[in-house]
């Protein structure tokens, strides 16, 4: 059985096929539990490029929940901390989103647009426009990961999934879910998000060039948005079939970049992380109970 996750604010969120749950440790050192069942998902939604575009929905449905519910537990309300409302959260989200837009699709492209002002043959040739394109919003992307590494809360987010990681590891190696066992695996997974959001970028740079390079920029920006579940959907039958060919060399090189990524999302996580981790996991998948308070 496959599971997936993402870190929280102090805490980890995991996902089978029908459960989700996250954990997360208040500032006293108790661990907090939190599943629900997940809605069946109606068959047309699991056909193929389809389910990848409702995996990512849901994968965010499921993360601002989390979220929200992280931030009510992870605060120290002693101290006068209050958690973001759910609706300031959502606002927050759309906001990120935004701006995501902004960011990784519009300033790469209006940047391509003054290249080829510049240099000729990039206005001349819908691949050549496209790579320009696709290799700026990469470098745009790896340092907003770095920038953003820099930052200390930001850097314990990084501990719990690298937590994640390790735990997600060791279930699907099927080996004794101890402490000491979890810690010997690595914090790099090759289906992280991180791995995913990097085949995305491959698989825009392809499906981008399609696009007629006497379009006028209006319309080309446009495209990359409405384009976006495509590209989501295809990126996602990759990740998949990347889970059970890894040795596909193909395959290896599509994931590659997200890995060495995944140097600067993951770090190595202390036993307490680990703990919070495995308690997100047995709410999905018995597989050890730890011995903690569990508090709703």
């Amino acid at each position: 059985m496959k599971v997936g996750g993402q870190a929280v604010i102090e805490g980890v969120m995991m996902k089978s096929k029908d459960l989700w749950s996250v954990a997360v440790r208040d500032p006293k050192g108790v661990i907090h539990v939190k599943k629900e069942q997940l809605r069946p998902v109606p068959k047309f939604l699991k056909l193929p490029f389809i389910r990848g575009v409702y995996a990512l929905y849901q994968s965010l449905a499921l993360g601002v929940r989390a979220l929200d519910y992280s931030a009510s537990k992870a605060l120290n309300e002693d101290k006068g901390d209050k958690p973001l409302s759910s609706a300031a959260i959502m606002m927050t989200m759309v906001f990120a989103f935004v701006m995501g837009i902004g960011i990784f699709l519009l300033l790469p492209l209006y940047i391509t647009k003054l290249i080829a002002l510049l240099y000729r043959p990039i206005a001349e040739s819908s691949f050549l426009f496209n790579i320009a394109d696709g290799v700026l919003r990469v470098g745009f992307f790896v340092v907003y990961i770095f920038v953003i590494s820099l930052w200390k809360d930001m850097r314990r987010i990084f501990e719990y999934h690298g937590a994640e990681h390790k735990v997600i590891f060791a279930f699907e190696a099927g080996t004794n879910m101890e402490l000491a066992s979890i810690k010997k695996f690595g914090t790099h997974h090759p289906r992280c998000g991180t791995s995913f959001l990097f085949i995305v970028m491959l698989m825009s740079i392809l499906i981008f060039s399609i696009i007629p390079k006497t379009w006028d920029f209006s319309w080309k920006f446009a495209s990359r948005v409405v384009l976006i579940p495509l590209i989501a959907g295809l990126s996602y039958e990759v990740l998949k079939y990347s889970a059970g060919d890894s040795a596909n060399p193909v395959i290896k090189f599509l994931i590659q970049p997200g890995l060495l990524l995944q140097r600067i999302t993951t770090k190595e996580p202390d036993d307490s992380q680990i703990e919070v981790a495995l308690c997100a996991l047995n709410e999905v998948i018995p597989v050890l109970k730890p011995e903690v308070e569990r508090l709703s």
